[in-house]
């Protein structure tokens, strides 16, 4: 495999050739009508995978962010019409393959989708521009909009959450075991000044984490700052919505793909695949009853982790977590 880092682009994608591995023979089973969605296109890498991969495929692109959309159309503009950006929260997919008058969205309302991508979490790109406020190594304004046009940002969710809504924040989406005292330190603070930058969180949470926990748990301030990043995108509701969307657009043996970074993503992936592969049949039954059966099989067993070769090159690949599944029933070439 070639974990190269891209002269061009920054960095390589995570588990970027075991992607095109998994959605290969979806995209063969299409053929000419292939229509692959990356819902979280980033700096574009494994878009760019996936048409040079799978050379009559056609990716449209999916990402909130317009500075991003617009590097990674620039950089894909050599496959001319068989990249289609589009701006958006990827639960956005739903109108767009209903209403998007565009010769690919046809092709999806003919014959479903071909592949459905989403590689979650903060893009390395986002992380890169410290005056996003992603970063808790740098001091920057507390933004953390994966789209910057609008809705709430970390330093108003800091500022305005009661001390009860902040400890369920940070200890649903940052598994934060100090999430009370954080939110208390956090309301007493604000009282005095509000939020603004991201060195002044950091440097409370040094003040409230126990020195014996700062020491082995990795840096204080990422359990906060990840789940302050998943509040104010929304990215747990943007996931729920779109996984039943993917699963309703996918044609028969069409593929979805989800790669998560965190427990609260991956469990979610895991407890919504599990309902799609599961059979309605009451047990004890010796034969699937009529429209009970399961939809789609389970692709990878369990969650597929990055290698340790991989890992040692591109160290955002440790926590990755990977599962697959696909839609059942004869395909658009009638295997």
């Amino acid at each position: 495999m070639d974990f190269s880092i891209d002269a061009n682009h920054g960095h390589v994608p995570v588990m970027r050739d075991r992607m095109g591995d998994l959605l290969r023979p979806a995209a063969e089973k299409f053929g000419d009508g292939a229509v692959i969605v990356d819902g979280t296109l980033g700096a574009g890498g494994h878009t760019e995978c996936f048409l040079n991969e799978f050379p009559v495929a056609t990716v449209i692109g999916i990402d909130r962010d317009v500075a991003a959309l617009e590097q990674a159309t620039r950089r894909l503009e050599a496959f001319g019409d068989r990249f289609v950006p589009v701006q958006g929260r990827f639960d956005c997919l739903a109108d767009e393959l209903e209403s998007r008058a565009h010769p690919a969205f046809e092709r999806v309302r003919e014959t479903g989708l071909a592949g459905a991508f989403f590689d979650l979490g903060v893009s390395s790109m986002q992380l890169d521009q410290e005056e996003r406020g992603f970063a808790y190594r740098v001091d920057a304004p507390l933004d953390m909009r994966m789209d910057p046009s609008g809705g709430m940002t970390a330093a108003e969710v800091l500022n305005t959450y009661s001390h009860g809504d902040l400890a369920r924040v940070l200890k649903t989406y940052g598994d934060e075991r100090f999430a009370g005292k954080i939110a208390s330190a956090v309301v007493a603070e604000r009282e005095k000044e509000p939020f603004d930058r991201s060195g002044r969180l950091v440097d409370l949470l040094y003040s409230v984490i126990p020195a014996a926990t700062r020491r082995t748990g990795g840096h204080p301030a990422k359990r906060t700052f990840q789940a302050l990043r998943v509040e104010v995108n929304r990215e747990l509701e943007a996931l729920a919505n779109v996984i039943p969307m993917v699963a309703d657009a996918l044609g028969p043996g069409g593929r979805a793909v989800f790669m998560s970074y965190q427990s609260h993503e991956d469990k979610l992936v895991k407890r919504a695949f599990a309902e799609l592969t599961e059979s309605k049949t009451p047990p004890g039954l010796p034969t699937e009853l009529p429209d009970m059966a399961p939809k789609f099989r389970l692709v990878t067993r369990g969650a597929e982790q990055a290698s340790e070769a991989e890992i040692e090159l591109n160290r955002r690949a440790a926590s990755v977590r990977v599962r697959a599944v696909e839609k059942l029933g004869e395909g658009p070439d009638g295997s």
